[in-house]
């Protein structure tokens, strides 16, 4: 009897196919797309759910007893209660690997953009605007050569600091729980705390994941401690930064700008400031929104959740003690 799983995510054909065969697949638009009833129905016989973007509550999981796998097609997993899934003995596969050079490069992006300034002079040229050499007004600044401050020298951390000191000559500073023996042998970078390495990087970016611990992480004291002509970049998760502070910050010229691609609310509300603030570049949440990469996390999430209920691995689980936990169910 093959196992029941029901998919929330849009998959590329061939492996819908793949795991169409090795599955009794159901197939949602979203949760919220079809009747709670219905829902639980499909639930109460479920093994396995694979998708992004939805939370799972505590509602769906009560009505999900033989639930062993969920498989989101992310490397983030702040939509779940891991320690909940824990206890049921539900295991979390997420995609860790596929997306690092995709979202450094990105990162990388936002650096040369804000820096540049190019969203601003590209609109400036398209508006009809560039009638003359431009002046000092439309000056940027330079990334070769300045202090880069990473924020989580994790895979992601690393890959930017990758790019950074081996194509621009950058010195690398970064903020961690431990030393990356790695990044300090290679690239010279330098582990400072937090406060340190505010005060001294010309760019400030954001690769930690979002927890308890780096929830606002960067508010009005932190902002205060970053150089007048320094630059804040969020690759990361958007709740890390308080994006009030950050506004005010950017209003009142306490640093020079800014590079997002995520936010405290996503999609970014039309009416946020920071749509109307000339010096921020903002990106819908694009880290890994390439053709390759979302194929490849696409692919690690359903080969993660076969594995797992298979019990062939558990490379890309977050929690394998939750193993600890299935005879219990």
């Amino acid at each position: 009897m093959l196992p029941k799983i029901i998919l929330y995510e849009d998959l590329p054909t061939d492996l819908y196919a793949h795991l169409e065969q090795r599955s009794d697949l159901s197939l949602l638009d979203s949760f919220a797309s079809v009747p709670r009833s219905d829902l639980h129905s499909m639930l109460s016989s479920a093994v396995g759910l694979i998708g992004v973007g939805e939370k799972v509550d505590q509602e769906m999981l009560d009505q999900a007893p033989g639930l062993k796998v969920i498989s989101t097609v992310s490397v983030g997993y702040d939509y779940f209660d891991v320690a909940d899934l824990t206890r049921r003995g539900i295991m979390l596969m997420h995609t860790p690997n596929v997306l690092t050079d995709t979202t450094a490069d990105m990162i990388f992006m936002l650096i040369l953009c804000a820096a540049r300034r190019a969203i601003e002079v590209n609109e400036m040229v398209r508006q009809g605007k560039w009638l003359e050499t431009i002046g000092l007004d439309w000056y940027g600044s330079d990334v070769h050569g300045k202090k880069l401050g990473i924020l989580g020298m994790g895979r992601i951390g690393y890959a930017v600091a990758k790019r950074a000191y081996g194509g621009f000559n950058m010195e690398i500073l970064y903020y961690g729980r431990s030393v990356n023996e790695q990044a300090e042998s290679e690239f010279k970078a330098q582990r400072l705390s937090l406060d340190q390495l505010l005060a001294e990087s010309d760019f400030v970016c954001v690769t930690l994941p979002l927890s308890g611990k780096t929830r606002k992480l960067i508010g009005r004291r932190e902002l205060a401690l970053m150089k007048p002509g320094a630059f804040l970049i969020n690759g990361g998760r958007g709740p890390i930064i308080d994006e009030a502070a950050l506004i005010e910050a950017l209003q009142k010229g306490v640093i020079r700008g800014a590079g997002l691609d995520v936010y405290e609310q996503e999609p970014l509300p039309l009416d946020s400031p920071l749509l109307s603030i000339a010096n921020v570049v903002t990106l819908p949440h694009i880290g890994s929104a390439t053709m390759e990469t979302r194929y490849a996390m696409a692919r690690c999430a359903v080969d993660n959740l076969l594995a797992a209920l298979e019990s062939q691995s558990l490379v890309n689980c977050v929690n394998p003690e939750a193993l600890q936990h299935v005879s219990t169910k």
